[in-house]
């Protein structure tokens, strides 16, 4: 009996690990910002903040026509470009 309570704790503590190590990867939140360097597939982002993250893109495709100072939204590794939503003539 004594045996199984302590697998069990084992398991739960485990469990709980993972758990938060997840948590603290930032899965689920949005980051918004310009981007300030570029890599193979990882991009830096300048938040709103002055603060810089790096992320790794999934949709590798997003790179393509992407260019420092572009606005985009990464959101579990999927990058997207925010529309300027002003028109300058060119």
């Amino acid at each position: 009996m004594t045996k199984k309570v302590l697998i069990l704790l084992m398991v739960v503590a485990f469990t709980l690990s993972l758990a938060s190590t997840c948590l603290s990867a930032g899965m689920g939140k949005e980051i918004k910002g310009s981007v300030s360097k570029m890599g193979d597939s990882k991009v830096t982002i300048l938040d709103s903040m002055g603060n810089e993250k790096t992320v790794e893109v999934k949709n590798s495709a997003a790179l393509l026509d992407l260019k420092v100072g572009d606005q985009v939204s990464v959101k579990d590794g999927i990058l997207t470009k925010e529309s300027s939503g002003s028109s300058a003539p060119e």
